[in-house]
């Protein structure tokens, strides 16, 4: 057999099975490689089962005429009465919705309030 020939059918066995690692998203022994295409552990659905949950986030309100508000949350669009995850729509104002699950209300925001009330600035 060739010289050439065997050395090469002596690092075949290597490739395949760093190959197989890379390509199972395990980490290949000594290298630290890991899969660029595995999601987070902190994503994962065991991991995000043992977290709380996190409060909801008011991301936009939106003012129409001919349909009234509407708002998002969480990347969910909600009208007032409509229900978001178990809670019912209350209130929709112009930076704020108001939620109610049971006797619980919860409140969110779009920006906080400044500290000491709203500041009125006095034309010239």
């Amino acid at each position: 057999m060739d010289e050439t020939l065997m050395r090469r059918a002596a690092l075949f066995p290597a490739a395949c099975a760093l190959a197989a690692s890379l390509l199972g998203g395990a980490a290949h022994a000594g290298t630290g490689l890991q899969d660029p295409t595995r999601p987070p552990a902190a994503l994962s659905p065991a991991r995000a089962a043992a977290q709380p949950e996190a409060a909801p986030s008011l991301q936009s309100v939106q003012v129409g005429h001919a349909q009234g508000r509407s708002a998002v949350i969480d990347g969910d669009s909600v009208r007032v009465g409509e229900s978001f995850r178990g809670a019912r729509v209350i209130r929709i104002a112009d930076n704020e919705v108001e939620l109610q699950r049971g006797r619980e209300r919860q409140v969110l925001r779009l920006y906080a309030a400044p500290e000491g009330g709203i500041t009125r600035v006095k034309g010239q």
